[in-house]
């Protein structure tokens, strides 16, 4: 019986990278004379996996996320993790911007890649595990093709591919 070979598709973001981002991009906040009173933070909510930016106006908000953005680009943290909300307006002149951190592989995007292999006619098996996508053939040069088809599709995460056996 001829062996199986399998690799998985994941999404991963790594939080302690984007903490380091976050610190630099204050420093560099801090120290910006445009900045100056314009009350501009950024935190990491590790737990519910978002960033909060906080700033006087929503022009400043946008300036802050270029900065955090270059910042983690920087450290090749993929950028289409990243989903902005509405900046929301408050009381005493601020402003607040909340970044969800997509970690994993949504159900919804699993399976447009797993349509994806099925239309392509590849002699590849896909399964959904959890938030990530396992990928099963008895040859590794369609494996290679899978990954190939996978990296070329646009399914809004970037793919890390782990595990080739």
């Amino acid at each position: 019986m001829a062996q199986d070979f399998s690799f998985d598709a994941v999404s991963d973001v790594d939080l302690n990278l984007v903490a380091e981002s976050i610190q630099v991009a204050m420093k560099e906040i801090v120290n910006r004379f445009d900045f100056k009173n314009a009350n501009a933070s950024i935190e990491l909510d590790a737990k519910a996996k978002k960033i909060i930016v906080r700033a006087s106006d929503e022009m400043r908000i946008n300036s802050v996320m270029d900065i955090l953005y270059a910042r983690l680009a920087k450290r090749g943290i993929p950028l289409k993790n990243f989903n902005k909300g509405k900046v929301e307006l408050a009381l005493g002149q601020t402003a607040r911007l909340e970044v969800a951190i997509q970690s994993g592989i949504p159900t919804e995007k699993a399976k447009e890649m797993v349509a994806a292999i099925k239309a392509a006619k590849r002699k590849a098996n896909a399964s959904i595990q959890a938030e990530q996508l396992r990928v099963t053939s008895k040859s590794k040069d369609e494996l290679q093709a899978v990954m190939t088809l996978l990296r070329q599709g646009d399914f809004g995460v970037e793919l890390q591919f782990k595990n080739f056996r």
